[in-house]
């Protein structure tokens, strides 16, 4: 027998929960095939087999387990078993139609249903007098009798759940009680914790997205025919952190202690939506990449974590953190630190809103952006001045080239 042991996932990481076994007790696996899946405080992760052999299950889906505990052992010695056998033949339709013939035969004739109550709507007499009676559309009960015959009970249920559709079940009182898992005990206890130890407050600001909302419309064709990747927003507001970051490297930096570390690069966190919980993997040097490089590393990261395969090394660190509750139609919030970071910043839903733009009311996309941080190492004016220089490069993107006017760059003003 060969054990199959937790694995060593993380430094800080000393047990992890048994999510679900792939395969079965007994069954035969082959070497290297995934037989069950571990969930960590940060991550999930598969249980490989090490080698052939005969899967003997010894943790239980939901066990906590720590570093080290057998999770299963395999019988190595144990032989492939054969296939199954072929499933018999089934008789010829000739040979079996005079049984059926037969059957049909000794079967009663059904019985007649109840006449139509509009079309091929069919109750029992008790039941279209309680529908004639209290006027009750047939259309919106949900038939339980015989071939679809409407009874006294289904009327009943109809008249005392008003506007419930037929087919729906109206709700209980039930409850049930489940445990958390590592992941969502982790994102609880650090979102406390960020509340906790944090000054944190919300600076808000507006930004109109018609250029750069113009710039994709005009180049997301050629875009992906050249780099293989759809132009989303999430690299022009990337962008435009990473120039803001540097210009305050403040709102880059984070306590540690009595000490306060900064940063001459730009790791962005992304807040993704995992089936799980929520997850917050890195860009690392994001500062250093184009516009292309960025949007391929959102998709692989946002990929992982729909799938569940985002490493450990993929979510730690980060120095600066982008949430979009906007593609879930949020107008506006105020988004909690990603700790020990200083600063979130959070986009939003985009809505065409009323505009004075020189002395005019014009219609223009427009979104909300909060950004939140620790008043502790980020004061009022570099919280704002950041946020505003987010919004200047997002309103005139061709800056994003190179961090300001390219007329004032060319003239070296």
């Amino acid at each position: 027998m060969i054990d199959i042991k937790v694995p060593t996932v993380g430094e800080s990481i000393n047990e992890v929960t048994l999510v679900k076994w792939l395969k079965k007790d007994g069954d035969y696996v082959q070497r290297d095939e995934v037989i069950a899946e571990l969930e960590s405080e940060k991550a999930t992760f598969e249980v490989n087999a090490e080698q052939a052999g005969i899967l003997k299950v010894v943790g239980k889906e939901g066990d906590t387990l720590n570093i080290g505990d057998v999770v299963a052992q395999i019988d190595e010695t144990a032989a492939k078993p054969i296939g199954d056998q072929q499933p018999q033949v089934q008789p010829a339709a000739s040979e079996a139609a005079p049984k059926q013939d037969a059957k049909a035969q000794a079967q009663p004739a059904p019985a007649p249903t109840a006449p139509a109550l509009q079309g091929d709507i069919k109750a029992t007499p008790v039941a279209s007098a309680i529908i004639a009676d209290k006027k009750v559309d047939p259309k919106t009960i949900q038939p339980s009798g015989y071939n679809g015959k409407i009874l006294k009970d289904d009327v009943l249920l109809a008249l005392s759940h008003p506007g419930l559709k037929p087919g729906v079940q109206p709700y209980g009182r039930e409850e049930r009680r489940d445990k958390m898992s590592p992941l969502r005990r982790t994102v609880s206890r650090r979102l406390v914790e960020a509340k906790n130890t944090t000054a944190m407050l919300t600076t808000f600001n507006e930004v109109d997205m018609s250029r750069i909302m113009a710039i994709r419309a005009a180049n997301k064709d050629k875009f992906k025919e050249t780099h293989g990747v759809n132009l989303g927003f999430m690299s022009f507001f990337t962008k435009a952190c990473c120039i803001a970051l540097q210009e305050w490297p403040s709102v880059n930096a984070y306590i540690d202690g009595d000490s306060i570390v900064s940063h001459d690069y730009c790791d962005i966190s992304i807040a993704v939506s995992a089936p799980k919980g929520l997850v917050v993997p890195v860009i690392r040097n994001a500062e250093s990449m184009s516009m292309a490089e960025i949007e391929k590393k959102v998709v692989e990261l946002a990929g992982k974590a729909r799938d569940n395969k985002l490493s450990m090394e993929e979510m730690q660190g980060g120095t600066f953190t982008i949430t979009n509750g906007g593609v879930f139609g949020s107008l506006m919030s105020t988004p909690i630190i990603n700790i020990p970071q200083s600063a979130i910043l959070g986009m939003h839903k985009i809505q065409e809103r009323p505009m004075v733009v020189n002395g005019e009311i014009v219609v223009r996309p427009m979104m909300y952006l909060a950004l939140s941080y620790d008043h502790r190492i980020i004061d009022g004016r570099e919280s704002v001045s950041f946020l505003v220089r987010v919004k200047e490069l997002l309103e005139n993107p061709e800056m994003l080239l190179v961090g300001k006017d390219p007329m004032k760059a060319l003239l070296q003003l």
